[in-house]
């Protein structure tokens, strides 16, 4: 179903005219009634005791956001602030908040949550109801003194105090909302929101966003992390790589930027790794995200690398956020 709809989006064939288009004009009028409701107070939204900071975006699909959260949790922390962080947890089912351990199952809290623990080592907490998450993780750490949502743009149900959205350049060229596109809100929403970061320079955005660029370092080995090497080393080897995420061309030409010579394989975002699934790819080197990493680690083998990547955001986006969570501090 997922190849077929982007066949549609690509073809503008009769399923996008007929059945994709107007299901759109139902989930916009359905999305705007929700606001609505919510900025009205028929829906009731919940403040948590300290600030909260949602950094999420407007379209279906990886736009980079874990680096972000990632990124900002390491620049709070700099700055003197003790960050948490709650997740929906995707794709999996949490009947009550739960925190997660670097070393809990990514098939029971989510693969990015598990990767933002092990990244960051606060505290995070997954729960479908973020209000939930956050209550949660404040009464197990009352030292935090913000709280960083992983995604939850449109969890209206929490209320934030600072806005991030992340921006890549599939949301820009369809603007369409779902299904007939990739939007969840019209694009007209970054207008509202309090920075906007646009993963990759080629967005009509520029002057109104912060550029971020995923920057690689070294490669490290699966089964024991602190063996690491260069580009290099795979240069006479039979490589494939692998990514179950939103994007997988954006890693594979990540790595084709590094002179790296590869065979492709692209598995479903948030993909369940099994042992078979890696075991049956023959090669020299086997080459993944980290985001996919978390989910082999149990079944890694000597030959399973990791690519590490680590968001670099223009210089003028963190002096600005400081400032701004500083004002809400202080109201």
């Amino acid at each position: 179903m997922h190849d077929l709809i982007f066949r549609a989006w690509k073809n503008k064939n009769l399923l996008f005219y007929v059945v994709l288009i107007p299901l759109s004009w139902l989930f916009a009028g359905l999305t705007a009634l929700r606001r609505f409701l919510y900025r009205v107070g028929l829906l009731r939204s919940y403040p948590l005791p300290v600030p909260v900071i949602v950094v999420g975006n407007i379209n279906m699909g990886g736009s980079g956001k874990t680096p972000v959260v990632i990124w900002l949790v390491n620049q709070l922390k700099a700055h003197g602030y003790r960050p948490g962080v709650i997740s929906r947890g995707y794709g999996v089912k949490v009947t009550h908040p739960k925190r997660v351990e670097i070393t809990s199952q990514p098939s029971e809290v989510g693969d990015e949550p598990v990767l933002i623990a092990r990244k960051t080592g606060c505290p995070v907490y997954v729960s479908a109801d973020r209000v939930e998450a956050g209550n949660s993780l404040l009464k197990m750490h009352p030292e935090c003194n913000v709280i960083i949502s992983d995604d939850g743009l449109q969890h209206y149900r929490l209320q934030r105090q600072i806005e991030i959205a992340v921006v890549d350049q599939q949301s820009q060229q369809n603007s369409r909302l779902l299904p007939a596109g990739p939007l969840r809100e019209p694009y007209a929403r970054i207008a509202s929101v309090d920075a906007v970061i646009l993963n990759g320079n080629d967005s009509e955005y520029v002057q109104a966003g912060h550029l971020m660029q995923l920057v690689a370092s070294n490669f490290y080995n699966l089964l024991n992390p602190d063996v690491k090497q260069a580009v290099s080393y795979f240069k006479d080897k039979q490589v494939v790589a692998v990514a179950g995420i939103g994007k997988p061309d954006r890693f594979f030409k990540q790595l084709q930027a590094l002179g790296l010579q590869f065979t492709e394989r692209a598995f479903d975002d948030h993909y369940d790794y099994t042992r078979q699934d890696l075991s049956n790819i023959k090669c020299d080197a086997l080459i993944m995200t980290e985001k996919d990493a978390v989910k082999c680690q149990t079944f890694a083998e000597a030959h399973h690398w990791v690519l590490p990547v680590e968001a670099k955001i223009d210089g003028r986006l963190l002096p600005m956020l400081l400032l701004k969570l500083q004002q809400k501090t202080n109201e």
